[in-house]
């Protein structure tokens, strides 16, 4: 809850370091990986809630507000070699890279899976796999410079995207 709180003054501050703070009807997503869910906010309103898989412990999926810097269509796996649009490749049709942990946005993303399976579980390295159908749609729907807030809570998307001020 302090973390939460503390994450919340730090987005709502001025003194924001990291960039603009998402603004009222900007679109935004929200993780949260206590539910495994993703969830598009755009114009004042959520859009979508996504099921999704996330880390396998609370930390390999970073918590805080990040900045979308990278899409890519059939992304190739450069960790095994594995070129995009294959059945192999378990980053599926999409990635939207994020720059978590001061990474470029090719670490840490939002990208389809070849293990639908795992969609909804702790089960990711870090990044948050979706159905590749739903990620196609939302790749489709979001700009690169879109914010992404990674939390872990009980709290609904609405009560969320109101603290961090996207919805009135």
């Amino acid at each position: 809850m302090i973390l939460r709180l503390l994450t919340l003054v730090m987005v709502l501050s001025p003194l924001w370091p990291f960039g603009q703070n998402p603004t009222l009807n900007a679109p935004l997503i929200i993780v949260n990986t206590n539910s495994n869910q993703l969830a598009h906010i755009d114009k004042g309103e959520v859009q979508t809630v996504y099921s999704v898989a996330t880390g396998v412990s609370q930390e390999q999926t970073p918590d805080g507000l990040h900045t979308i810097t990278v899409k890519a269509e059939n992304p190739y796996y450069r960790k095994k070699n594995i070129p995009g649009g294959t059945p192999e490749n378990p980053l599926g049709t999409r990635w939207i890279g994020f720059d978590a942990k001061e990474t470029d946005g090719r670490i840490y993303g939002i990208h389809g899976t070849n293990q639908p399976e795992s969609i909804g579980e702790h089960r990711s390295s870090g990044c948050i796999r979706m159905h590749n159908e739903e990620v196609e749609e939302l790749f489709d729907q979001i700009i690169i410079g879109t914010k992404v807030w990674i939390v872990s809570t009980v709290e609904d998307f609405e009560t969320l995207a109101k603290d961090i001020g996207a919805t009135p």
